[in-house]
């Protein structure tokens, strides 16, 4: 299966979270996007076995989103 895991940055508590749809029970976080990206790898197959276990992860997709506030001066 191919698998979508999407990165949030939470500014408020400074840290990068992992959630998905296709595999359930995927959440994580991290200070560091490169160390969630590793999280995810690791964990991923492991959760997706556990919750379905006659099927397998084939590539994982990571689409990150960053909200940044803009000050405006003027």
């Amino acid at each position: 299966m191919d698998c979508i895991v999407k990165f949030t940055w939470d500014e408020e508590a400074n840290v990068w979270y992992a959630t998905s749809d296709d595999i359930p029970g995927l959440v994580l976080e991290s200070e560091s996007f490169d160390t969630l990206v590793e999280r995810v790898r690791v964990a991923a197959p492991e959760i997706f076995e556990m919750n379905c276990p006659n099927s397998f992860i084939r590539s994982i997709t990571i689409l990150a989103e960053r909200r940044e506030r803009i000050s405006h001066n003027g």
